[in-house]
């Protein structure tokens, strides 16, 4: 494992992604991820399936201070009012006192940012969460959060694969001593079949998928959290510790970079 060093902690840089995974199928997911190595997990509100995350570490043999676990507050409860009871909430269903990390899900117009980051803050002091973030916040927004939180902000999650330039977004993290995490690394499998990947792999003997979270890794202060279902994929997307990238192929991949959003626009508003 690899890993990113920010506000003195280190964060294995390839983590294990739960979004859309339910039920049996995240218990076990988890479970299996940790068996195999992974030691940085992330799930959130919006997922619904905190409680299957938390089944999934219980049933693991990793101690949970070896775990780098986040989850993150959906909007409906980012507000003066809701955001401690939410969290104690994420809490109680992940069968921890603490998260590594928490937070904002989406930015949103009607958000008091002060306050929501006010109350993560006094969550911080509490001991109930170590470390604070934001997710899909322009560079813009992260300015504006940094200097209204006390607390250093970790990371701002986003979607970042080798088809979406992030380029700005990655500079403000570096610039303000951020980590930026990659969600949907993978573009959601469109990485596979890609002729510019497929030659780099084969150089290597990795698939297109090794080679872009071994891309994204490979970059300052960036990790990646694909989520996978089967233990074969979930062990494969561990397996990219072993190569490294020449700058020419970094090159190769950079200009693959385009406007290629993945993720559901209804799902992900306001990103204007």
């Amino acid at each position: 494992m690899e890993y990113v060093k920010v506000n003195d902690t280190e964060v294995p840089a390839l983590g294990f992604g739960t979004w859309q995974l339910k039920g049996k199928d995240c218990v076990e997911g988890v479970k299996t991820a940790l068996d195999l190595g992974y030691r940085h997990i992330d799930t959130a509100q919006a997922y619904e399936n905190e409680d299957k995350v938390g089944e999934g570490i219980a049933q693991s043999d990793v101690n949970r201070e070896d775990i780098f676990l986040t989850t993150k507050v959906w909007r409906d409860r980012l507000n003066e009012k809701d955001l401690k009871d939410s969290v104690e909430e994420s809490l109680e269903k992940l069968q921890t006192d603490y998260v590594d990390l928490l937070l904002i899900h989406w930015p949103f117009e009607e958000m008091d940012l002060e306050a929501v980051l006010d109350e993560m803050n006094e969550l911080v002091e509490e001991g109930k969460v170590k470390n604070i973030g934001v997710s899909n916040f322009t560079t813009d927004q992260i300015e504006e959060a940094q200097e209204l939180s006390e607390a250093h902000l970790m990371t701002d999650q986003v979607e970042y694969h080798p088809f979406l330039d992030q380029s700005a977004v990655h500079s403000k993290c570096v610039e303000n001593e951020m980590m930026l995490t990659a969600y949907s690394p993978l573009a959601r499998g469109n990485v596979i079949g890609n002729e510019t990947l497929k030659e780099i792999g084969d150089a290597h003997g990795k698939s297109e998928v090794q080679v872009a979270l071994r891309w994204l890794i490979q970059q300052e202060n960036v990790a990646a959290i694909p989520k996978a279902t089967s233990e074969e994929h979930i062990e494969a997307n561990l397996d990219v510790f072993d190569f490294e990238l020449t700058d020419e192929e970094v090159e190769q991949i950079n200009g693959l970079k385009g406007s290629d959003r993945k993720v559901d626009p209804d799902f992900a508003p306001n990103w204007d």
